[in-house]
């Protein structure tokens, strides 16, 4: 009797004991699955401001042969191209050289010919194109990012998540320089 009361527990334990290996190393893929779900999104909000600073040389000269004389416009976009390319990226240059952008697209109002210009609007719309995919980007990033965090929270991967090196994923979030264009009521004038 005593004989079969140790096999009884000795069972039992080896049972339990890989019962929470086989948990353990769950746990372990799915929070790996997420993380990697989490550097790629980084990875693609990178590769879309990439495609951004790629596109900037060519709307340049296609805006200098309309307004060559809007030197000072022109110098500010790739100062802040250039700025925004060497650096990792931050919300600061990014948005530096969004509103540099912005006031080389704004003279196509001011040039009827350049507005006109098919190799304008082309670049222009394939700028559109990439700033939508880049807020689609940061979309997906937000997203993956809230997954891998709750997955990392939620019993009983929480037991497990800081001993096996799973710290807390960082949200896509707008800095100081973006909050104030974003938080402002728009000012519209009739």
């Amino acid at each position: 009797m005593i004989d079969i009361l140790g096999w009884f527990w000795t069972s039992a334990i080896l049972v339990i004991s890989v019962g929470l290996v086989l948990l353990l190393i769950a746990i372990y893929n799915n929070l790996v699955r997420l993380r990697q779900t989490v550097r790629q999104g980084v990875a693609d909000i990178d590769a879309q401001l990439r495609q951004r600073h790629d596109l900037i040389p060519n709307l340049v000269e296609a805006v200098k042969g309309y307004a060559g004389h809007e030197a000072a416009t022109l110098e500010a976009v790739i100062s802040a191209r250039n700025a925004a390319a060497r650096d990792e990226p931050s919300s600061a240059s990014e948005q530096k050289l969004r509103v540099a952008l912005d006031n080389l697209l704004a003279l196509g109002e001011a040039y009827p010919d350049l507005k006109a210009s098919g190799n304008f609007q082309s670049l222009q719309n394939e700028l559109a194109d990439v700033e939508d995919k880049l807020a689609a980007a940061r979309r997906a990033l937000n997203a993956a990012t809230a997954r891998f965090n709750a997955a990392r929270e939620s019993f009983p991967a929480v037991l497990f998540a800081g001993m096996l090196g799973f710290g807390e994923a960082d949200f896509n979030r707008l800095d100081d320089s973006e909050k104030g264009t974003v938080d402002q009521t728009p000012r519209i004038a009739f």
